[in-house]
């Protein structure tokens, strides 16, 4: 279910400049001050922040994105997850992310749904990924069937017999399952 949030994503979109300044002035400070608490400064928050916005928006310009849960718990997580990154890149600073302070005011639960929604996603990229890595056929034959269409019509409309549709499907998931387990990030999405 889409949250109310969502307008931030849209003002995005659409380069709304009053909405987006909005966006700025109620997350950026916070941002920043989760960053300067673990070993950043003022430009590493800022380009945290907007290399995190910039995200969102790609993300969402794919046109499959939805914010379903308060975009500051999601802003949050996206951000601490690429200061991590510039951290553990840096090596040279001991990683003291201290979660959740300075943003005591966001519920446990809308972490939750935040974190929930950031696996969703990474996910979802991972299951794109690997479905490109399959031959046309697999993703023609997949395709298909995943768009609600009775397994009969997909042999119709691929011009193959009911019973071997079926099989295809068959072996193209199992494929499909084989290369998404086979993926150095699948123990960290926690199927």
């Amino acid at each position: 279910m889409q949250h109310p949030d969502q307008k931030y994503i849209n003002a995005l979109l659409d380069n709304d400049a009053s909405m987006l300044d909005e966006l700025y002035q109620k997350f950026s400070g916070k941002i920043k001050w989760m960053i300067l608490q673990n070993n950043g400064s003022e430009t590493d928050a800022a380009d945290i922040f907007q290399d995190a916005l910039i995200s969102i928006y790609k993300k969402a310009r794919s046109g499959d994105f939805v914010l379903t849960c308060p975009l500051e718990a999601f802003l949050y997580l996206v951000c601490k997850n690429k200061w991590l990154n510039v951290l553990s890149k840096r090596k040279t600073q001991k990683v003291t992310i201290t979660d959740t302070e300075g943003f005591n005011h966001i519920g446990d639960d809308q972490f939750k749904q935040a974190e929930d929604c950031v696996l969703q996603d990474e996910r979802r990229m991972l299951l794109a990924d690997k479905i490109s890595e399959l031959g046309d056929s697999c993703r023609k034959i997949l395709n298909l069937s995943w768009s609600g269409l009775a397994m009969d019509e997909v042999a119709r409309q691929l011009n193959v017999s009911y019973a071997y549709a079926r099989k295809k499907k068959s072996e193209c998931m199992a494929r499909l399952v084989s290369l998404v387990k086979q993926s150095p990030r699948f123990n960290t999405l926690k199927w």
